[in-house]
């Protein structure tokens, strides 16, 4: 699933295919990736427009294209955004395409549908879409977090991944900074110390670093995510065995031995 990093790598996808360039076509292939929008509108509104630099919103990529309008790219659980050439083959699930003029294109490639692309007509429709997300988990300011954590009854691993609450975190980032700051994911986010509230938020700060430079949340072996899978995944701080239990709704792994 596309978590903050992984859409920030898409904002990249765009940066260096799309951005300043002129959209030359626009081939919806499939409409039920579109959301509030028709595909006779979004070709109408973005077809010899110009793409202007993107910005993202936890997991939410935003290009705005001529005065006021914006794409909004929402990436769901299998969404996401390639560069390729015009003579590539097409992929099965590729469901809107746009040819700039260079000849390069965008790919919306998405398996499951259960996002995809609004058109956002003017700033203040886009600001009362993304008014339903809580601050970027980059931004952030620890105080915030802090306070917000300290707030919440519920499990903290359900507060991180409310995007109501920190917009960005998903699954495997969540279980990720846990680990890291050695809390048990079941814990009540009020319950937390001072001090472990603190590592927790150092711990997001610091996986989003590095998976923001790998475009990705990295199953490195050093990394929690790079043994969730395994046939017998043990923790990679204290070779015990790692638990798995849905927490949240959300399957989630963690080491009863390093996590309190």
């Amino acid at each position: 699933m596309p978590e903050l990093p992984d859409v920030e790598g898409f904002r990249n996808v765009m940066n260096t295919c799309g951005h300043v360039r002129r959209v030359r076509r626009v081939d919806v292939r499939d409409t039920g990736v579109l959301r509030g929008v028709t595909a006779k509108r979004l070709r109408r509104e973005l077809e010899g427009r110009r793409l202007g630099r993107p910005w993202r919103h936890g997991k939410v990529l935003v290009v705005p294209v001529g005065d006021g309008l914006a794409l909004v790219w929402h990436f769901g659980m299998t969404g996401e955004l390639l560069c390729a050439r015009a003579d590539d083959p097409p992929h099965t699930h590729d469901r809107v395409v746009l040819t700039l003029d260079d000849e390069r294109q965008l790919r919306y490639r998405d398996q499951r549908k259960l996002q995809g692309i609004r058109l956002s007509p003017n700033p203040r429709a886009l600001e009362r879409l993304l008014a339903r997300l809580g601050p970027d988990a980059l931004e952030m300011a620890r105080q915030d977090f802090l306070e917000l954590l300290a707030g919440r009854r519920g499990a903290v691993k359900g507060v991180l991944m409310d995007q109501s609450l920190i917009a960005g975190l998903g699954n495997l980032l969540s279980d990720e900074i846990l680990w890291r700051a050695r809390v048990a994911p079941r814990r009540p986010a009020r319950d937390l110390g001072d001090a472990e509230a603190r590592h927790v938020f150092t711990a997001m700060r610091r996986v989003l670093a590095t998976a923001n430079r790998a475009g990705r949340v990295p199953p490195r072996r050093s990394w929690l995510t790079g043994h969730r899978d395994d046939a017998e995944p043990e923790c990679p701080r204290c070779g015990g065995r790692l638990r798995s239990r849905r927490v949240s709704g959300r399957r989630t792994v963690w080491c009863e031995h390093c996590q309190h």
